[in-house]
């Protein structure tokens, strides 16, 4: 006991409530179930784990390239056991995590438990299929860096330092993930890329091979973009919508075309702000600073200062 008679716990003295918790606890639930309600169809759901889906997504790093995201010390004949065991966990990691973002991503499903499970198994073997050409597509991204940095010494550097890269690495996975329709696990994977590396890539976009970011802090790339081959864009580029049309009620009128098409070989240069349905042609380049909302052709080179093609 304290000096005054009050208990003491674990050092500091218990002091009496002087606020109604009763009161606000029961407020907090009208508030819950019936003022301000937005629990998905009414009812309680198992929601994805971010921290699970991170190690996931570190598992998946690490069997793609495990020398670099696993472990350095493995030999020509533990490699592919490595690799095995790695990538095992980590699809038993993500079949659990699909089944409980099909809760979410299918509002009117009514399917039981098992089909859940069921679904959510074959969309993991789909996915793990995909892994060999998202590999690929992620080796054509590091070749894209290393051959556009003139910084860059080696392979590994990128890998291990380039948020950039680090960036579209998880886009190629939630991408994959997003066209098996897993909408909200990728888009809690591209969260996670956003947090890691500032840059913010939605799932939906189409992005072709041979992808370069560089530096990449405040890079924006929208849900209905598309992307061609060999595209380098640098930090703060933004691909995004110039407006959002709303229906009779005013509500937005959502999985429109909204955002631009960059064709093959563009450049992009710092802080460009590129918006709406356009399309920036082939071989193009766009200065810094840019604020661009109408379509360029081929071979186009502006800059803020002209905004104009050449």
């Amino acid at each position: 006991m304290g000096k005054e008679g009050l208990p003491i716990r674990g050092g500091a003295r218990i002091v009496q409530p002087l606020w109604d918790l009763k009161s606000v606890v029961a407020e907090l639930r009208t508030s819950r179930e019936v003022t301000h309600h937005v629990r998905h169809l009414r009812r309680i759901r198992e929601l994805p784990s971010r921290q699970t889906i991170s190690e996931v997504v570190d598992r998946l790093r690490a069997a793609l390239f495990p020398t670099h995201y696993g472990n350095s010390d493995l030999t020509d004949e533990s490699i592919d056991f490595f690799v095995g065991d790695t990538l095992n966990v980590a699809l038993m990691l993500l079949a659990e995590q699909l089944r409980r973002g099909l809760l979410f991503d299918d509002p009117q499903a009514q399917a039981g438990e098992a089909d859940l499970a069921s679904k959510a198994a074959e969309m993991t073997r789909d996915f793990a299929a995909r892994l060999p050409a998202i590999r690929a597509l992620v080796v054509s991204d590091l070749h894209a860096a290393y051959q556009g940095d003139p910084a860059a010494s080696s392979i590994s550097e990128i890998l291990l330092c380039y948020p950039g890269t680090t960036a579209i690495m998880l886009y190629r996975f939630a991408h994959g993930l997003h066209q098996l329709g897993a909408h909200l696990i990728a888009r809690l994977i591209g969260e996670i890329a956003h947090t890691r590396t500032g840059v913010d890539i939605h799932p939906g976009a189409s992005i072709g091979g041979s992808f370069f970011i560089d530096h990449g802090t405040g890079v924006v790339i929208g849900e209905t973009t598309i992307v061609g081959e060999r595209v380098r864009l640098y930090q703060a580029v933004t691909l995004g919508a110039k407006r959002f049309p709303a229906d009779a009620d005013g509500k937005l009128i959502k999985g429109i075309a909204r955002h631009p098409i960059v064709e093959d070989d563009v450049v992009i240069y710092a802080g460009a702000t590129i918006l709406g349905r356009i399309t920036i042609g082939r071989g193009s380049t766009i200065g810094g600073n840019v604020w661009l909302t109408s379509s360029v052709p081929p071979g186009s080179n502006l800059t803020q200062a002209q905004m104009r093609s050449d």
